[in-house]
């Protein structure tokens, strides 16, 4: 007697029909095409991880009997203490005086975004995002229904009503915000704006997460305060801000480690560590520990290799743009990180275009549709710049502009 097959689409959960794959993530298998010119993954160039130390960082501590020991163990859900002191002490740098008990370690930022959804969500809950947002920050948050709410283009600088953008939501709304080289459009938030987010954070009663991922990897202009820091000045005490920083080592490290943290409120951390035990128990620990150690010595040094390195390559980019795209192209200029946006004309819509630049030109980028959270714009492009050699970008963009250029 042969037993029928679940149906298994019967049995998932009613979430589930929120939690929809990354076109990012898909587009990363092209990767793999060796005729692929890809501009696709917002992914570190490999040949900036700082291998020499991460293999001697690991050797040195399987050589050590106590510290292998250690390392090999389970361990706090907190995360490896002399991590978390180091990672606050970077933190007073930028202004945040915390100590390790305003810190925990998570596999990566995503997982910190995963928690504090888990943490601060219901159904319906308000989720507001810039236009256009991080596709990761969305992805983590659709598992816990919430309705979001694009924060209006330009309101930053020019004002915004809070009553009437708040009309029928649920209060008490929850921003996520990537104030740095945001992905996916490369820009920033200026000063202003970034104290304009505050206020209306205030008048709103609303928590914030600041995304950090690419804040190390400014190139360009002056370092501006984070939001963290900026809330701090104002409330007296890490203990008293609304704003939740969330940082990693996938960007100037290795992702593959995947370490990553949240800096915030112990109130707040508590709950998270009560979180993150359900979830994982915690971070691998020989990778807590390798990252220590790697940390610990140059990583000014290797921070400025990967600035000289990712600005360069920015610059290319930007000087190819210029050379090649046609009337009608616009596109940001990124002081830091690894992307620049493209608005392409009216009526053109980016998916379309990836696949005739597939099959066309044989260049990959990520359309900009799926960035929107509310409502999707379609004319819009992400390219990295953070893999191509230059020749591969000159060349890229070249073809991507001649394909635009005919459409």
């Amino acid at each position: 007697m042969t037993t029928p097959t679940p149906d298994w689409a019967t049995r998932f959960s009613e979430r589930m029909t929120r939690v929809r794959a990354s076109e990012i993530r898909e587009l990363l298998k092209l990767l793999d095409q060796p005729d692929i010119l890809s501009f696709a993954g917002g992914i570190p160039d490999p040949a900036l991880f700082p291998a020499d130390q991460i293999k001697a960082a690991y050797d040195a501590i399987l050589a050590d009997p106590e510290q292998s020991r250690a390392a090999l163990q389970y361990s706090v859900s907190e995360g490896y203490l002399p991590l978390r002191r180091w990672i606050a002490e970077r933190m007073a740098l930028n202004g945040v005086e915390c100590d390790e008990d305003n810190i925990i370690l998570t596999a990566g930022s995503q997982q910190a975004l995963d928690l504090i959804g888990k943490l601060f969500l219901t159904r319906g809950d308000t989720v507001m995002v810039a236009r256009p947002t991080y596709l990761g920050a969305l992805q983590a948050f659709n598992a816990y229904e919430p309705a979001y709410l694009d924060l209006p283009e330009r309101a930053l600088r020019d004002g915004v009503d809070a009553a009437a953008l708040m009309a029928g939501r649920e209060p008490n709304p929850l921003g996520y915000f990537v104030p740095d080289f945001a992905n996916p459009t490369g820009e920033s938030l200026t000063l202003p704006e970034r104290e304009a987010l505050l206020d209306l954070a205030a008048e709103l009663d609303m928590t914030l997460i600041e995304d950090a991922a690419y804040r190390e990897l400014r190139f360009d202009g002056e370092a501006l305060p984070t939001l963290l820091s900026l809330d701090i000045a104002r409330a007296g005490s890490i203990e008293a801000a609304r704003t939740l920083f969330c940082g990693t080592f996938s960007k100037t490290i290795s992702p593959a480690l995947r370490i990553g943290w949240v800096c915030g409120p112990k109130a707040v951390i508590e709950k998270l560590v009560l979180l993150k035990q359900g979830c994982d128990l915690h971070v691998s620990t020989i990778n807590q520990m390798a990252i220590h150690a790697t940390v610990s010595e140059g990583y000014e040094q290797h921070l400025g290799a990967l600035r000289t390195a990712y600005g360069a390559k920015a610059a290319t980019t930007l000087a190819a743009l210029e050379r090649h795209m046609p009337a009608g192209v616009t596109w940001s200029r990124p002081q830091g990180g690894m992307f620049v946006w493209l608005w392409l004309p009216q009526g053109m819509d980016g998916k379309v275009l990836l696949e005739r630049s597939l099959a066309e030109e044989r260049v990959a980028f990520v359309p900009g549709e799926p960035f929107f959270a509310e409502v999707p714009t379609a004319n819009a492009i992400r390219l990295s710049y953070s893999l191509p050699t230059d020749a591969e970008i000159e060349d890229g963009v070249r073809r991507l502009a001649a394909l635009i250029a005919r459409s």
